[in-house]
Parts: C-alpha cells; structure tokens; sequence
C-alpha cells in the first residue's frame, strides 16, 4: 500500500488524508491467494461435513448378513431362508438377497472376474436389510440368534461398523480444513497488520502534522481502514474467482468417480452461500484489523 499526503480540511469526515493506492502494491494479490485458499480449504471441510453425515444417514439402521458356504446350493438356500426369517422379524423393515452378479462385480477388482464362478473363489451371499431404529449390539445379537436356527453359515453385521475407520479418517480431515481455515484467516490479518503497520512508519511525519491541525485518530484510522477495505474487496473478490474454479474443476473430477461416498460429499445450496460469504468475512477481518492497529500505534505516537 503507497500513501501520500494530500490537503486536509478541519471538520471533513472523510477528507483524504492519506489516500490509498489503488493496486499499486502487493496487498490486494496477497488477500485474494488467502481468500482462494480459504475458499478451497472450506469447500473441502463441508464436502467432508456431508460425506459423513450422508453416509452416517444412509448406513442408520443397515445390516448385512454374509452367508459363508463353499457349496453354492446351501449358500442360496440359506440366503433365501434368510430373507423370509427377516422380513418376518419385528423392526425389520426390508430385507432383499443382493444378487450374485452385483457381489461378483464387487469383488472383481480384488478377485479377478473368475471369482464366483464354477471354477473360481466361492464368494458370501449378501442379505441387505434395513431396520426401523438404529443398530446396537443388542439388536445384532437378537438377529444373530434369531437366524442361527436358519443358516448356521450367516455372519451379521452392522453396515456402519465397515466404514468406521474411514468415518475416522473423514472426520480428521473435516477438521484439518478447519484449522487451515482458521490459520488462513489469522495470516491474512497478520499480512494486513504488517501492511498497515508499514504505512504508518512511512508516513509518521504526515501523520504527526495532521495531529497538530486537530486530527484525530478515529479520521486517520478511517482512512487507513478505508484502503485496506478497498484492496481486501478486490482481493476476494480475484481469490473467490479463483477458489471456485478449482473447487469446480476439483467437483468434476471427483464425480467422474462414480463412488457412493463422494457422490454424497456435492455441496449444496447453503455450502455455495457459505463459501460465498468468505470473500465478505475477509473484508470485515480486515478492516477491523487495520482499524485495531492504527489506533493503537496512534495512542504511542502521543
């Protein structure tokens, strides 16, 4: 930021005593890389926010039950016998045999496309049920027993267990990108202090000749504020631009995925808002800052 003295006149609130510099200097690029990276860092902490809470929803009350059995006849029979034991079961909801070709593409990329078949490595049948309240280990334990008598071969599990460890990971990420938003945040107020604190060493004179004319702090704060705003909303304004073309091309590769877990992170209306709200935080941030540090290295100029 170059300031430079200009005339002032006593009573006029907004005389330009120091005026600033329009993109002259390398304040406005510096924010707008802190507002892209803000931008990056917390569409990734949402799309992570969803993940988990989507998959947390969609896995609420599922139970799979495997059935084991080398010889294919009893593994089918079982299965079927399953079913019928299910959805006759109190709090079930539903309850539907997977069919083996979907479990035989599930496994192909581990097993090779020989697997399940008459020569290859026998695979699980798989019952998806769905049940009214949510898994506890007592309600596996109650459909552990209950369908001993049916299939010996059926092993019951929670759907949500198999992906504890990665509801783990999701949630160290989720808040990795917060604490990167919030390191974000404390650098771009520290790049303005250091901006601003600059400007003053540079125009101590000035300012003391103003204080002498009856200036007071709150009109030199004013303007300093004012300069720092001006370059922090053409900042973010380049950094949300710039944030949103990467999160959309970033988007577009993701989804060519096809996975369930990360089709369940896509942001939605409210995550756009937020993102868009960052741009305007950093203003607010800024200017507070600016204000905060003038006035306080005015108070020891006196």
């Amino acid at each position: 930021m170059a300031f430079s003295l200009t005339p002032w006149r006593r009573g006029a609130r907004d005389a330009e005593l120091l005026p600033e510099g329009r993109l002259s200097g390398p304040m406005p690029w510096v924010i707008a890389i802190m507002v892209a990276l803000t931008v990056i860092a917390a569409a990734a902490g949402l799309a992570f926010s969803n993940t988990a809470r989507n998959a947390s929803d969609d896995l609420a009350g599922g139970v799979t039950v495997q059935i084991v059995d080398a010889n294919p006849a009893q593994r089918d029979a079982q299965a079927q016998a399953v079913v019928q034991a299910l959805r006759a079961t109190p709090g079930v909801i539903e309850a539907t045999l997977v069919p083996q070709d979907q479990v035989d593409k599930l496994i192909e990329p581990w097993l090779g496309a020989s697997a399940g078949g008459d020569t290859g490595i026998p695979v699980p049948a798989l019952v998806d049920a769905r049940l009214r309240d949510s898994v506890t280990g007592e309600t596996l334990g109650g459909l552990r027993r209950a369908l001993h008598g049916v299939a010996p071969a059926a092993r019951v599990d929670a759907q949500s267990s198999w992906l504890g460890p990665v509801f783990g990971a999701i949630d160290t990420l989720r808040w990795l990108s917060l604490a990167l938003v919030g390191l974000l945040g404390f650098a771009l107020a520290a790049a303005v202090l250091l901006a601003v604190r600059n400007a003053l060493g540079s125009n101590r004179d000035t300012i003391e000749i103003v204080h002498l004319l009856g200036g007071t702090d709150a009109q030199i704060a004013r303007i300093f504020q004012r300069a720092i705003g001006y370059d922090a909303g053409v900042g973010g304004i380049v950094g949300l631009a710039l944030g949103l073309v990467v999160v959309l091309l970033l988007g577009q590769q993701f989804a060519a995925l096809g996975a369930g877990l990360v089709s369940s992170g896509a942001l939605d209306w409210s995550d756009w808002l937020l993102l868009a709200l960052i741009p305007v935080i950093g203003v607010v941030l800024a200017m507070f800052t600016a204000r905060q540090t003038v006035v306080r290295a005015l108070r020891k100029m006196l």
